[in-house]
């Protein structure tokens, strides 16, 4: 697996923070005709080596100022501007960026493999299929100031299957048989369209395995799994803070069967006031 040391810290966001404002959805939205789940046409310059250093400071700024009650928008234009951010960069640097006490909450709860053998499990479907997704696919994946392992991809509430899908799910199978856990759960959320579409695949596939998997469709996922008192497999900053254990099935899966990854790894950053 290909490692860019960057140290970097996370939260999710749909839109990010330009020097104008704003930046619309359909700005950072890849074409939705596309085949893969790869990187964005100009992720090759803005996850760079040469970005490292930037992007690693950018990180330690924002989260000393979250730590600190700052408004997370003006917080993130204050530092994007600072280091003339691209508008993706910027929420790279906003998904890996989190507070000192988020940090060390969602660390508490966070389980080792041994933890999770024999037990049930409720995964956060498109959050862990759009990641191993993008990572087979070379698009760039952040190990965030948290230890989380997120992507850089937008549904916008349309999912489509790419070439990936399937060998992304296999691999998912394949992590969860070797940890050995027990039942899980796939939560897809039903306003995405064509989540009946993945269901069926997702059934049928887990069939064929003789996995033994149950997929949901809901309203809101995210509702679900913060309700929960069962070990969540997700990334998203929302679940992770609100959750009673969580399991980073994405990053075991990339890990241990996506060795040409694109990670970058933001995961050891300090927060730190910009000089």
């Amino acid at each position: 697996m290909k490692i860019l040391q960057i140290a970097l810290p996370v939260l999710r966001v749909d839109t990010a923070i330009s020097p104008i404002g704003v930046i619309p959805d359909w700005f950072l939205k890849v074409p939705e005709k596309r085949h893969h789940r790869g990187p964005h046409p100009e992720d090759e310059t803005n996850f760079a080596p040469a970005a490292a250093a930037a992007l690693s400071a950018a990180v330690a700024e924002l989260s000393w100022l979250l730590t600190r009650s700052y408004a997370a928008n003006s917080a993130l234009k204050l530092v994007g501007d600072r280091h003339n951010l691209t508008a993706r960069q910027r929420i790279a640097v906003r998904r890996s960026s989190c507070t000192d006490a988020a940090l060390a909450q969602r660390a508490s709860r966070r389980l080792a493999p041994a933890q999770v053998a024999g037990r049930e499990l409720w995964i956060d479907g498109y959050n862990v299929l759009t990641t191993v997704e993008a990572g087979l696919a070379g698009g760039a994946l952040l190990r965030a100031r948290d230890g989380a392992l997120r992507d850089m991809a937008s549904m916008h509430g349309t999912w489509r299957k790419v070439r990936e899908t399937t060998p992304a799910l296999d691999l998912i199978g394949r992590a969860l048989a070797e940890l050995g856990t027990g039942p899980s759960v796939f939560w897809l959320d039903s306003p995405v369209s064509n989540s009946g579409r993945l269901r069926t695949i997702m059934a049928a596939l887990a069939q064929n395995r003789g996995w033994p998997w149950r997929i949901e469709l809901t309203p809101n996922a995210d509702k679900v799994l913060i309700a929960s008192d069962q070990i969540v497999a997700s990334a998203d900053s929302v679940i992770l803070d609100a959750c009673r254990a969580w399991f980073p099935l994405a990053e075991y899966t990339v890990e241990h069967y996506v060795p040409q990854a694109r990670l970058l790894d933001l995961a050891h950053v300090t927060a730190r006031a910009g000089p």
